[in-house]
């Protein structure tokens, strides 16, 4: 069992938690993710690895309660126990001095963007950060991403708080200002990361994008995570996380997130069913 040291609400529906995982954390690097399982009766879910800490033993995880899984999860209190939890997976994020990276989340993307951005300020490199949300409500780790970059940038679809507009408004300032840019890191929905690489492909600047939200059994049995990455088939959770996103088929993987609608959505109200029983 791994016990909920500590539970933040970030917002409505935004939660933050630590887990007492020691084996995990001591091998865990940005960029991986975790498979974990609430009990026995309950489905695997991939989440990205926000934060660790090898001494601590504590992996810190931040979910958006979406679905039935994620919203049992958000539930549980500190000092409850989680049945499984699987990690780290995936391919770390390769660190090294690329000169001035430009790092973008959207929503709860932010959260394993700030482990990437970290390391790569510790490894040299000059840290431009734009984050994004669609109110100041769900903006969270402000403090955390400004504290790891060279300048930061803030946007809100409502224009509630920093720009009125999205992340890649500023990020097609920065490019049309021919600022100098060696790498971009891309985390957040689908749609956002499609239109970046969109953006930065014309200038030739290398864009990474994070698939995590694809994965279904994480290990590469099920073959639920396959994508398109340029000519060639990849398994999301064994081969990624993160992809060369001008490579990415944005298109196929559209379509291959609907695949579960239907039962995801049976398990939700299930859930609310039971939920409701149960307070009765």
């Amino acid at each position: 069992m791994y016990k909920i040291l500590r539970k933040e609400i970030l917002s409505a529906n935004i939660k933050l938690m630590e887990i007492f995982a020691p084996k995990v954390a001591q091998k865990a690097a940005p960029g991986q993710f975790i498979i974990l399982r609430i009990d026995e009766q309950g489905e695997r879910i991939p989440l990205t690895i926000a934060d660790f800490n090898a001494e601590k033993g504590t992996i810190t995880m931040i979910f958006q309660e979406v679905g039935k899984t994620t919203s049992q999860l958000g539930t549980m209190k500190v000092g409850d126990s989680i049945r499984d939890f699987l990690g780290p997976l995936g391919i770390p994020m390769h660190i090294k001095n690329y000169g001035r990276v430009v790092c973008v989340g959207g929503g709860v993307g932010v959260a394993p963007l700030y482990p990437q951005a970290r390391a790569l300020k510790q490894a040299g490199n000059e840290i431009i950060s734009i984050i994004g949300a669609r109110s100041k409500s769900i903006l969270f780790w402000e403090d955390e991403i400004h504290k790891v970059s060279d300048k930061s940038y803030i946007t809100t679809d409502d224009g509630s708080y920093g720009h009125h507009g999205f992340v890649s408004d500023i990020l097609k300032r920065l490019l049309e200002e021919k600022e100098r840019i060696d790498r971009i890191i891309a985390i957040g929905p689908i749609p956002m990361m499609r239109v970046l690489c969109e953006l930065t492909k014309p200038y030739n600047v290398p864009t990474f994008v994070s698939l995590n939200s694809i994965m279904v059994d994480g290990t590469g049995m099920c073959g639920c995570c396959r994508v398109t990455i340029g000519d060639e088939v990849k398994f999301t959770c064994v081969d990624g996380p993160d992809f060369d996103g001008h490579k990415v088929n944005f298109k196929e993987l559209n379509a291959r997130m609907k695949r579960f609608v239907p039962e995801e959505k049976e398990a939700m109200e299930l859930f609310r069913k039971r939920s409701s029983c149960i307070c009765q």
